[in-house]
């Protein structure tokens, strides 16, 4: 048995270190936006703190759905059956281009909500015109999503992650040109950002379409021999799979929007904080969330195969992963929090108030990486809507509403910012043991499955 382990800790591993380097690609290019922005002023921090907030969760609502195709792909990978793995690609690359343009053309309206929210103009005016600068982005990054999908369901995920790593360091020096009026280019302070982000989304969508179109890695899934415009059944399958995966990231990152719309209202100082402790406990947490990306592939790879006793070994695997990874990111977090956060900024009262923010996004890791190593399990099963239903519980029936109450009432006074920690921290420690609960079930139903 302890065998068996060993082995999925390689697969999870081999599968995993280009998916976290992909992922950390990606949280460098948000870090990097947020640094530069932040050295420009606060203002432009936290407009683009703002804007982040909405473009993130439409985003990710919208890639959730994208999401399935991993274990779309994956499981079909198991069976070998290569020739409908193109088909698939073919057709829900179209869904995906779709999307982006709806994507785009919100994100284009956005003033029409902005402007009615209690956040200062001078944040809101920064904000709008950032997310009319990435609004075309998003139409290139939809597709690179789903050509990403695509190749990490088959785990070839070395290529995602180079493309991924030039894209974050392209990243940079756009950033510089755009939002500090470098080499002959208009200075635009934080909105520079959403300008930098629209190019390095198309180059990484090209790059990966020709490297697909000309690798022999690929071309036994003939990615794309012929015109396939959507099927009713792979629409359906897509948004049947897909669209829980969504509207749980959707729940799930619309709780974080929803603290920084109600943490807006303290001022300035505290929305910038806030800021730089989410964005810092999002790059650790890629590591479990990598391994967790990495297990639907493996696990739907097993399935696939029709091997759901090695399916229970892989899961049960990731969660013993998890939990590690994200034990010493805590144990990081609190020993070099000054450093990171003056990583962020020089303004000495955002300074403080992020170091001590910093307390709770170590405690916040633990639980976090539990619940995505269970996820991304449940995921290689194709297990999405009652995972969907049990995040909405933990996170708008329990983590909301103490975050408020805490953050606006407290206990004897207002906690502030610590008040809504607290009560994300219990909302995701609720959804971590309910979703290990649920594979529990979802692996003994698979193992009745196979008996029979």
């Amino acid at each position: 048995m302890i065998n068996k382990y060993i082995s999925e800790f390689r697969q999870l591993i081999k599968i995993g270190v280009p998916i976290f380097g992909s992922q950390l690609s990606y949280m460098l290019m948000g870090a990097t936006d947020t640094i530069i922005a932040g050295r420009a002023s606060s203002s432009d921090l936290a407009g683009l703190a703002v804007g982040n907030a909405f473009s993130t969760t439409i985003w990710m609502f919208v890639s959730g759905v994208i999401f399935s195709v991993t274990p779309i792909v994956a499981q079909l990978y198991g069976a070998k059956k290569f020739n409908e793995i193109g088909q698939k690609l073919r057709e829900i690359l179209w869904i995906a281009l779709a999307l982006g343009i709806l994507i785009g053309l919100l994100f284009m309206n956005m003033d029409l909500i902005l402007n009615f929210l209690p956040i200062e103009k001078s944040i809101t005016d920064i904000s709008i015109s950032y997310l009319k600068a990435v609004a075309l982005g998003f139409t290139f990054i939809t597709v690179f999503t789903c050509l990403r999908c695509y190749s990490e369901g088959m785990t070839l995920t070395i290529p995602v992650f180079c493309i991924a790593a030039v894209g974050m360091l392209i990243n940079i020096p756009l950033d510089l040109m755009f939002v500090y009026g470098w080499m002959g280019a208009p200075k635009l302070g934080g909105v520079g950002c959403g300008i930098a982000t629209t190019i390095v989304s198309f180059v990484m969508m090209v790059t990966l379409f020709i490297y697909i179109a000309l690798s022999k890695s690929y071309q036994k899934t003939k990615p794309f021999k012929k015109f396939s415009p959507p099927t009713a059944s792979t629409t359906k399958e897509v948004f049947k799979l897909g669209f829980p995966i969504g509207l749980g990231i959707f729940i799930e990152l619309s709780m974080f929007s929803g603290a920084a719309i109600i943490l807006g209202t303290l001022g300035e100082t505290i929305v910038a904080s806030h800021s730089i402790a989410i964005n810092i406990a999002s790059l650790f947490f890629m590591v479990p969330l990598s391994i967790g990306l990495a297990a639907a592939t493996r696990v739907g790879n097993l399935i696939g195969e029709n091997n759901p006793k090695q399916a229970k070994v892989a899961s049960y695997s990731t969660i013993y992963m998890c939990m590690l990874t994200a034990l010493l990111n805590s144990i990081v977090i609190l020993i070099f929090r000054e450093f990171i956060v003056s990583i962020y900024t020089v303004d000495p009262l955002v300074f403080d108030l992020a170091v001590s923010l910093l307390i709770f996004a170590a405690v916040f890791q633990l639980p976090d990486g539990i619940q995505m190593g269970a996820l991304g399990s449940l995921r290689g099963f194709k297990d999405t809507f009652i995972p969907m239903v049990l995040l909405f519980i933990s996170y708008w029936i329990f983590a909301m509403p103490m975050g408020y109450y805490l953050t606006t009432v407290g206990v004897s006074q207002p906690l502030g910012a610590a008040g809504m920690w607290y009560g994300m921290i219990i909302g995701l420690t609720i959804f971590s043991f309910l979703s290990i609960i649920r594979l529990n079930w979802i692996i003994k139903k698979f193992l009745r499955i196979k008996s029979f």
